[in-house]
């Protein structure tokens, strides 16, 4: 699907020379002539990127970033800024932008810069926040165990200047869990700044993280800021660290013990206040064995893991996730879905979910945009394929609203996942609760609720 960019210049020659540029380079792009217009454009149209001049008359470049991260989170902007005016491009940066690029464009910088913007917009749109406050914590839903304990984590780490390292497989929400690290921290009004450690070419590495001085190399026509210093005072997250080059590692390691770097080309070394947060879905540890991730990196990233369990691991959580993005998509797309059809809920509790939220996500918005009715059946579900086997009971269920559904369903699923557990520890209510990893006392009330109490009457509870 091609990407759709909106181009906000009040220069009309500006606005020309990007519109060829993005055009050949197979992106639709939208024009505004300042930030006014522009905001009248994402409020009717979904775009993937925003590339804007800083200085404008009426809303600047300055304030429409400030309504973007407000009103579209996630949606990545780009600041066009003229040689003079870098520092306050920096300062956008620290704010939320997601970079910047100078007046002359330099096309081979300008293609590097949105190839990355769209990256990161691919991987952040499985962001589940706002709406979603109220079914979680730190603006994640999830009320399953597993999930519970990275809470607890979060909020016992968070306002500690610990180096944390985030684990799980793509598309469980690693960001997520950095912001909300940031967010619940004293440098909540410091930058959060992100660099994607996959998306970076191998020798442009120490430039993007250290920065680099005027002449350090070929292309380097001013002094530059790297990552880390943009992130002074704040938090900076590095997603995919499992793909640093093995040199650069080397030179993160000695960030993370003095925090102090050299800039590309600088003669004087920097000192900044960071608090790193690293990610990766891939096994470092592994990686340490097979001797392509130094060990001494390793141990000083993982000073406190936290690990996101699959989607597949936590299927209690599915019906709320569905709801929350049925609601987003609706609002999104215009559409009016209203229920799901207990057959497509059923297939959608025992998905495997390789590509976890982002995947259940990408189901979702195509199913609402194209279904015919207000009610989603499995049919809608385009390039899903079901769990064969599972038996629902749309006689049941299928006539609820859809938040109506969504608790019956959960209640069926945690009522099974229960039963499970009893079955496996032999009715032993301790040895099910240890399973369950919920209090022997929440489970009691859990089997009186639900009716499984008089079900195991008469079967061992204790060793």
């Amino acid at each position: 699907m091609q990407k759709r960019i909106l181009v906000v210049d009040d220069e009309p020659n500006i606005r020309k020379v990007l519109r060829a540029h993005l055009r050949r380079g197979g992106y639709l792009v939208e024009e505004a002539e300042d930030g006014r217009q522009a905001l009248a454009w994402l409020n009717q149209e979904a775009f993937d990127l925003v590339i804007s001049d800083l200085r404008m008359p009426g809303l600047d470049g300055m304030s429409l970033l400030a309504r973007c991260r407000e009103d579209f989170p996630g949606l990545p902007v780009i600041l066009i800024t003229a040689h003079g005016t870098v520092d306050s491009a920096v300062e956008a940066i620290k704010l939320g932008a997601h970079d910047y690029i100078t007046k002359p464009f330099d096309q081979d910088e300008l293609q590097k810069v949105i190839l990355g913007a769209i990256r990161v917009e691919e991987r952040g749109r499985a962001k589940f926040v706002g709406a979603a406050k109220d079914r979680g914590q730190h603006g994640m839903i999830g009320s399953s165990a597993s999930m519970r304990q990275v809470f607890d984590l979060i909020g016992r780490v968070a306002a500690s200047p610990t180096t944390v390292l985030v684990t799980g497989e793509s598309g469980t929400g690693k960001e997520l869990v950095a912001r909300a690290l940031h967010d619940a921290s004293g440098r909540r009004d410091g930058p959060f700044v992100q660099v994607n450690c996959g998306a970076i070419p191998e020798a442009l590495f120490e430039s993007e993280l250290f920065g680099h001085e005027r002449g350090a190399f070929t292309g380097a026509v001013s002094a530059r800021p790297g990552r880390f210093e943009l992130a002074h005072g704040g938090t900076l997250f590095l997603d995919e660290v499992g793909e640093l080059p093995r040199d650069m590692q080397v030179k993160l390691l000695r960030v993370l013990q003095d925090r102090t770097f050299d800039r590309v080309g600088g003669v004087r070394s920097q000192t900044v206040d960071v608090r790193v947060v690293a990610a990766t879905n891939r096994d470092l540890q592994k990686d340490v064995s097979a001797g392509v991730f130094r060990e001494d990196l390793f141990y000083r990233l993982n000073v406190v893991p936290i690990r996101l369990p699959p989607l597949r691991d936590r299927p209690e959580d599915i019906p709320p996730l569905v709801e929350y993005f049925i609601e987003r998509f609706n609002k999104r797309l215009g559409r009016s879905v209203r229920s799901v059809r207990a057959e497509a809920m059923a297939a959608l509790c025992t998905a495997p979910w390789r590509g976890n939220i982002r995947e259940l996500e990408n189901v979702l918005e195509r199913a609402v945009l194209l279904a015919p009715g207000t009610t989603l059946g499995l049919d809608d579900l385009l390039g899903f394929a079901p769990e064969p086997g599972h038996a629902p009971e749309p006689e049941e269920v299928g006539g609820l609203g859809l938040k109506e559904y969504v608790r019956v369903y959960t209640a069926r699923i945690e009522r099974a996942r229960i039963q499970k557990a009893l079955t496996d520890a032999n009715g032993n209510v301790t040895h099910a609760s240890k399973r369950l990893e919920i209090s022997r006392k929440s489970l009691q009330m859990k089997m009186k609720e639900y009716g499984l109490r008089d079900e195991r009457e008469g079967e061992p509870e204790e060793p």
